[in-house]
């Protein structure tokens, strides 16, 4: 029974938007819901000492926006809460990908006045072939920006949603008034001090009542009135199943930097979000209920604590309870370890944890024993899949700067490749080595990191690569195949586990070589 309760109170979901839509600003706020923090810490301004907590890499506050996922956990109204905060920035979207296999479900955050941005397409595409529950929070509603209706229309054409909202605003901007909770009825007035009683609402159940007029004055009345009336013909009902299904999305409006309806957001969060869910393995369906403990590394971190370069995988746990000090099978190595110390997170604050349960995320001190996608187990052979590398976009060769550190370099990109920072690759012909990765930017906090971290210089050098594709032949000892090694020797490579891929440098060869080798299937992630 203990297990089934555990399960009921978790609630793990990520945040998920484009870059400066407002992410980690929400999740600070969402803390200090949760009594984790007294103070959060805005990422923009300059003026406040206090950094964000989820933000914990120099590079991130040097640049105001968040580069690795981090995870928070805390707790409200006797629920267990686990945050993820995905970096926004299109640079980094691998890491978004991956966080996503980790959660149940996840709120989406949307500018005001910029609307739905690309990096918003991409990432909600994700959720909708994986059909995870989606909330809709729109941020920044103290500044000027698109009409309500506008931007509710706007998230069903361009994300392909389905929207309802459950709050509203009255006015915007310079007349932000505040807002109309239509899920408990209420209405919380915007002072704009956010140091004010953020529980301060009136309860209005009937909107008819003069005493809305008293509030918020009559023109501010009558036209929330007509848009409610209006709002509640166009959009359907609020249907939790469908909800849950992924066929149904509510929409809040808030502003996260000044704690505004940000509370309105967490109480319906926590009422509808799912527990954790059954996840697919490639053997059978693993249910969270079930005795036996089943978990996966979606994410390894090197290098948390500068001091004591340390490395922590990230496991979330999908059934049964994992324990410390017990043995588990790790999946791919076939052999059996145990944990003294695992983690639980709260930004930089990590604590040992005796026990976990499902919806957990767990950080285990690692020597190199994991990779992405990793399964730990009781002793069951599950692989959990879900966690592909995409074709890169842009490759460099590394070069070393400095030849007295060269072992330091080695070091340094093999534990940087592992965290799932970029993709390297090794020329067959030369053994050089090649980094790929989704954004330029990635390049910068690689060299940032090698120096800072591993004490390593590293230089570039350009290469002209359209696409990485992995190669699959029908067979390996067909002429065809050994036709096609002998010709493209030169754009042949191997990435970290070993697998063929092609570097093709342009569109035009690559289309050229798929057609004069029939053979050979091209796959554009690594996942066949």
């Amino acid at each position: 029974m203990k297990l089934k309760d555990e399960i009921n109170k978790r609630r793990t979901f990520g945040i998920v938007s484009h870059p400066d839509a407002g992410k980690t600003t929400l999740t600070e706020k969402l803390l200090l819901f949760g009594g984790a923090i007294q103070e959060a810490g805005a990422v923009k301004s300059n003026k406040v000492k206090k950094g964000a907590t989820s933000d914990f890499m120099e590079i991130e506050r040097q640049r105001g926006i968040s580069v690795a996922t981090s995870v928070l956990a805390f707790e409200y109204k006797d629920i267990k809460i686990n945050i993820l905060d995905t970096p926004g920035h299109k640079d980094f979207a691998e890491d978004t990908f991956r966080t996503l296999t980790a959660v149940d479900s996840v709120i989406v955050v949307i500018d005001v006045a910029k609307g739905v941005e690309e990096q918003t397409e991409k990432l909600v595409e994700v959720c909708r072939m994986r059909n995870i529950p989606m909330i809709v929070f729109i941020n920044k509603l103290d500044r000027e920006g698109k009409d309500a209706f506008d931007l509710l229309d706007e998230i069903e054409q361009k994300l392909n949603l389905t929207v309802t909202p459950l709050s509203y605003p009255i006015g915007m901007g310079y007349d932000f008034k505040g807002i109309y909770n239509i899920w408990e009825q209420n209405v919380n007035l915007f002072t704009g001090d956010p140091r004010k009683d953020i529980e301060d609402t009136v309860e209005i159940s009937d909107l008819n009542t003069p005493e809305l007029d008293e509030l918020i004055g009559s023109d501010s009345a009558n036209d929330l009135r007509e848009e409610l009336e209006l709002a509640q013909g166009v959009y359907p009902k609020f249907d939790q199943q469908a909800y849950k299904e992924g066929r149904l999305q509510p929409v809040f409006f808030g502003s996260a930097l000044n704690n505004f309806g940000v509370r309105e957001l967490l109480d319906c969060f926590i009422s509808i979000a799912p527990a954790p869910l059954p996840k697919e393995s490639e053997e059978r369906t693993v249910k969270p209920t079930e005795e036996k403990f089943t978990g996966f590394v979606f994410k390894i971190h090197a290098n948390m604590d500068p001091k004591h370069r340390d490395r922590l995988a990230f496991v979330k746990i999908v059934s049964g309870k994992f324990e410390r000090n017990v043995p588990y099978l790790h999946v791919r190595h076939n052999k059996k370890l145990r944990f003294s110390s695992p983690n639980a997170f709260f930004a930089e604050k990590k604590e040992i944890v005796d026990v976990s349960y499902p919806g957990d995320i767990v950080g285990l001190h690692d020597t190199g024993n994991f990779k992405i996608g990793d399964t730990l187990t009781e002793g069951e052979e599950i692989h959990y899949r879900g966690i592909p590398n995409f074709s890169p976009e842009h490759f460099r060769y590394i070069n070393n700067a400095d030849p007295m550190k060269s072992k330091q370099l080695e070091k340094g990109i093999d534990q940087l490749m592992d965290e799932g920072v970029a993709q390297l690759f090794r020329l067959e012909l030369n053994n050089r080595k090649i980094i790929g990765t989704v954004g330029a930017l990635q390049y910068e906090v690689i060299q940032y990191r090698l120096e800072h971290e591993y004490g390593a210089k590293c230089t570039y050098e350009n290469l002209n690569v359209h696409k990485a594709c992995w190669i699959e032949p029908e067979d390996e000892k067909s002429d065809g195949f050994q036709d096609f090694k002998r010709v493209k020797a030169k754009f042949l490579a191997k990435d970290k586990r070993g697998q063929l891929v092609f570097l093709a440098d342009s569109q035009f060869s690559l289309q050229m070589t798929q057609q004069k080798y029939k053979t050979i299937k091209f796959h554009f992630t690594s996942e066949f």
